[in-house]
């Protein structure tokens, strides 16, 4: 008998960190499966991966201040699902929350949210192969906080500059 070959899925999501002074914190959140990993969720019809991410992040976090610094790396896994061997795609991206509260969203079986600073987001992560998304994502995080990019620049103070 032939083997079947997987379906493909593609999917996309957010690794979020937060500035808390020199630190950034990374957002994890719990599923219905009781596991901590990230937002993430399949594209809708003619959305491109970005686009998937920043929807799903913002859906299942609550959050709407998402900053985007770019893509982090794609992964992929086998796995069974009714009766269907899946081959799945998830494209991760790097956002910043600078503000917001976390609001997780309880209908798609999200029960509750840390932020992390690194080596304890590492720690609590469910799922191996997040790890080396999460590695990426915090190199790139370190560096933006580091040289204070991402940030909003100051504009002068109408009373005190000089014209």
């Amino acid at each position: 008998m032939a083997k079947r070959k997987p379906e493909r899925e593609v999917s996309a999501g957010g690794i979020v960190f937060r500035r808390f002074g020199p630190e950034a914190r990374f957002l994890l959140i719990k599923d219905s499966y009781r596991h901590w990993g990230f937002p993430k969720g399949h594209l809708e019809e003619e959305e491109t991966p970005t686009e998937a991410a920043l929807r799903e992040t913002g859906e299942e976090t609550g959050l709407t201040s998402l900053l985007l610094h770019g893509p982090i790396r794609i992964i992929d896994w086998h796995f069974r699902f009714r009766g269907k061997a899946i081959h799945k795609f998830c494209h991760f991206f790097l956002f910043e929350s600078p503000e917001g509260e976390v609001v997780p969203q309880v209908n798609e079986g999200i029960t509750d949210h840390r932020w992390l600073p690194l080596d304890q987001a590492l720690e609590q992560l469910s799922y191996d192969n997040a790890r080396g998304v999460l590695r990426r994502g915090g190199e790139m995080a370190r560096t933006l906080v580091a040289v204070g990019a991402g940030r909003p620049k100051q504009q002068p103070d109408p009373v005190t500059a000089e014209g």
